[in-house]
């Protein structure tokens, strides 16, 4: 058993793509190490988004307290320096009580941001990004990168052409400094984070066709749990459609939808797309982690729970 009182006790990290059963496992972990969950997801923060961003209910968590989850207001554009921020202070306040920290989510953002803090994001300027956001409507996100491939092509560079969120804050950056992103982090980047070296993070690698099913099903599931009803409620109420919640997968399909600019069945259709490209990003992210144990298959399969709960008993001599 993992003593939680030492003062540099292991911080464990759960990634990997959507649906591949993060959670599940991190219950596991929990549960049988004395730990607490802290919530690593960019959707999953905000109040009011909860058909489609698989948030754990109540009743399935088994006691695990869980943080960082379900506090910020839809309309508010929370960012990973933000997200880096609160962990590090849930981190220090759960190994207080003695509890093992157990990271979980899939945005690899948010997992950088803690390794190596951000610099300090500028204000949105939200009409530079309700300009932005219609651009996109009229020419689609990959225009968005071409600006700012020939703005700024060194972030360009970095960036996959349909990662929308974070190209389109590169552009903002680049539009109200005149500096690229990289430069602005470059100059005012801090050390690296205290908890990077007690960071040990399990990474998960299921079988693609039987994570597309799951990705395809779970998109079904969302829209018939009433995923446009919850969108329409969101945009009668004013959160901007151009807001990160409802930038989130599933969301952004809606919300085009009661705009009137997709059916119904081709946003079902474009959000199974869409999730799936992204569990392809998360996949490429999470291999680029400077050290990753890889396990094959779903985190909640038994064979997977095992052989992390071994991983992390073994992670006990080094503490």
């Amino acid at each position: 058993m993992i003593d939680t009182h030492k003062s540099l006790s292991p911080i464990i990290a759960v990634v990997g793509p959507t649906a591949s059963g993060k959670s599940a496992l991190g219950i596991e972990i929990a549960l049988r190490f004395n730990g607490e969950i802290i919530n690593c997801d960019s959707v999953q923060v905000y109040r009011e988004i909860e058909i489609a961003t698989a948030k754990v209910l109540l009743e399935e968590r088994r006691g695990v307290p869980h943080h960082l989850l379900d506090f910020v207001p839809p309309e508010v554009n929370y960012t990973a320096g933000q997200w880096a921020r609160a962990a590090e202070e849930q981190i220090r306040e759960t190994n207080a009580r003695g509890r093992l920290a157990i990271i979980i989510g899939g945005t690899g953002f948010y997992m950088r941001a803690l390794r190596q803090p951000l610099f300090q994001s500028l204000p949105t300027d939200a009409n530079l990004r309700r300009r932005i956001a219609n651009i996109r409507e009229r020419h689609g996100a990959l225009h968005i990168y071409k600006l700012l491939r020939r703005l700024d092509p060194q972030s360009a560079g970095t960036f996959q052409p349909r990662d929308y969120v974070r190209v389109s804050r590169a552009l903002e950056v680049r539009l109200q400094t005149g500096r690229s992103i990289l430069e602005q982090q470059q100059v005012s980047i801090a050390q690296p984070s205290p908890v990077a070296a007690r960071l040990f993070v399990i990474a998960l690698n299921p079988p693609r066709d039987e994570l597309y099913r799951r990705i395809n099903r779970r998109a079904e599931l969302h829209f018939a749990h009433g995923l446009v009803s919850e969108v329409r409620h969101l945009l009668e109420r004013d959160v901007p459609p151009e807001s990160n919640a409802l930038g989130a997968h599933g969301y952004r399909r809606v919300v085009e939808h009661l705009q009137g600019r997709r059916s119904l069945a081709s946003a079902i259709e474009q959000t199974k797309l869409d999730v799936r490209h992204y569990a392809k990003r998360q996949l490429t992210w999470f291999r680029r982690e400077p050290v990753a144990a890889w396990l094959e298959g779903f985190g909640d399969e038994s064979n997977v729970q095992r052989q992390a709960i071994r991983m992390i008993e073994d992670l006990t001599e080094s503490f």
